[in-house]
């Protein structure tokens, strides 16, 4: 009986899905991204963002080293794109999981960055595996490790 129950609520929950799919976009927080027009990676970056719910709104930009010194993006935290989620800068290829675990713990930092274009992080996946860290950025600008990958 129990089965039965479960399979129910689980059918009404995929038909209410189904009929409403933007529903959990909406919640979702967006994501502004900035990136070089001609950058795959960041494309597939901001593929894997939309892959894992967020609502994305990607600018391709000239200048993206502007874009990271106005928000305070230091050279050593670097990498090919720059975006913003709810006030936080995500520098670089973080995963998906980690935006969410920031956006719900909201720890006091600046954001979130993965230095350089580590192969196998989200958007260079082509590129042989490495293991690399998720850095939290804190407003002085010194890091720690938020997440081993």
């Amino acid at each position: 009986m129990k089965v039965i129950r479960t399979l129910a609520v689980l059918a009404v929950a995929a038909l209410a899905w189904f009929a409403h799919p933007s529903a959990l976009a909406q919640r979702m927080p967006l994501v502004t991204v900035y990136k070089s027009p001609t950058c795959g990676c960041c494309k597939d970056w901001v593929k894997h963002l939309e892959a894992n719910g967020f609502r994305v709104d990607a600018h391709d930009v000239a200048d993206v080293d502007r874009i990271k010194q106005n928000l305070g993006v230091r050279p050593q935290y670097a990498s090919c794109h720059t975006a913003i989620a709810e006030g936080y800068t995500l520098e670089g290829h973080v995963p998906a999981s980690d935006i969410k675990r920031l956006l719900a713990e909201r720890p006091k930092g600046r954001g979130l960055a993965v230095p350089g274009m580590p192969g196998g992080s989200p958007g260079m996946e082509s590129a042989p595996k490495q293991p690399y860290a998720t850095l939290l950025i804190d407003d002085q600008g010194g890091a720690r490790v938020f997440e081993q990958h």
